[in-house]
């Protein structure tokens, strides 16, 4: 049968019997006249092309998003969907693959999780060009990544950790640790940002490194992680000592740089400064991210509410300072132990009236033989009876 779209090109469908034919010829009428009629064949687009197509068109995209993005695709999507039509992605072969791309040896529960969400957004972006009916992507949860759980050190470890780096860095750790600032946030701080007087640094700017090797200056990822954090006492001249030593007299000198103060490189300090680091304290699994992790499990620990949390950390969503909240294991042992403190003292205090009360007994005079004797008869003679 021959059908017209509502601008007038032809189409074709086959059927098996007349009335079929005419029933659907009537349906696709009645939608055209509503409005909601839908191109059968708009659909026929590879998924290839269409994915390319969109990630061009992604505007505002950070650097390191493009290129986790076309990662996904190539190591993905594109060998599974690559060559099928949008319209033959179904339900149950999004199933099948996530469930494959889930069990696949070396790839993460994270990374088959990112790669749910890329296609689930790619596939929303088709219904709204209205080139398929709904998304095929209906799998609960499969887009939530449930990270695996990171070390948390001790106070005593980071210090370790501060002292066996080289000095240049020394200040870097304890930021790392007490501020909870990320390696990019660090390797973009300027001399500007840091203000002793008022114990503050100022996070404005981080630094990024793509996989050419590029080194790109660009804001923090999102509006919460521009933000100002309050620096403990305790660490204040360590950073002052650090500003005086190795960082240049500009406002606008970077204040943790190599030693042949360029930028920091993540790749660089990673093999060369942080896993000899780590090794010689007998941490050789932890990451330089851990050192936030750690600072912000001690944050929480200090009784620090959601939004605090939030706040500090540069997250504009709760999730991330509830999991910190969560692992506070020795700050509910503190709450334990004082309400142990508060039961010891109640029972002091109930032991305490009871002496007194004992005290004033005695000195009240007491009750003749007989009275006693008597009370006593009756007593037992209640009870025989």
């Amino acid at each position: 049968m021959m059908l017209r779209t509502p601008d007038g090109r032809l189409y074709k469908k086959t059927f098996k019997t007349r009335k079929e034919a005419e029933t659907y010829q009537i349906r696709e009428r009645s939608a055209q006249l509503q409005g909601i009629w839908f191109d059968p064949n708009a659909g026929n687009i590879a998924f290839a092309s269409y994915a390319t197509q969109w990630l061009k068109l992604r505007t505002g995209l950070r650097p390191r998003t493009i290129e986790l993005y076309d990662y996904l695709l190539r190591r993905h999507l594109l060998p599974a969907f690559g060559t099928s039509s949008l319209k033959s992605i179904t339900p149950s072969r999004v199933r099948k693959w996530f469930s494959e791309c889930a069990s696949t040896p070396g790839v993460s529960r994270s990374s088959a999780a990112k790669a749910y969400r890329l296609l689930s957004t790619i596939m929303k972006t088709a219904v709204e060009d209205e080139l398929i009916v709904r998304t095929p992507c209906v799998i609960k949860g499969a887009g939530v990544e449930r990270a695996e759980e990171r070390p948390v050190i001790t106070i005593d470890q980071a210090n370790a950790l501060a002292e066996a780096i080289e000095p240049r860095y020394r200040a870097m750790v304890i930021l790392a640790t007490w501020a909870g600032l990320r390696f990019g946030e660090l390797a973009g701080l300027q001399r500007a940002d840091i203000d002793i007087r008022e114990r503050t640094v100022r996070v404005a700017r981080q630094l990024q490194e793509l996989k050419t090797g590029e080194l790109i200056f660009g804001p923090p990822k999102t509006e919460a992680g521009r933000r100002t954090i309050v620096l403990p006492p305790h660490v204040i001249g360590d950073i002052d000592e650090h500003l005086k030593q190795w960082v240049g007299p500009e406002s606008d000198a970077l204040v943790f740089t190599s030693p042949d103060r360029t930028p920091l490189r993540r790749s660089n300090f990673t093999r060369r400064v942080w896993r000899p680091t780590c090794d010689m304290c007998s941490l050789s699994a932890f990451r330089f991210h851990d050192l936030r992790h750690t600072g912000n499990t001690l944050a929480a620990s200090t009784g620090a509410s959601t939004k605090e949390l939030m706040s500090r950390m540069g997250h504009a969503s709760p999730r991330a300072a509830l999991i910190y909240q969560h692992a506070t294991l020795e700050r509910d042992r503190v709450l334990a132990d004082a309400l142990s403190k508060l039961a010891n003292a109640a029972g002091s205090a109930a032991r305490k009236f009871e002496e007194i009360e004992q005290d004033a007994n005695d000195e009240l005079p007491r009750p003749e033989p007989f009275q006693w004797t008597a009370i006593r008869t009756r007593a037992v003679s209640r009870t025989a009876v």
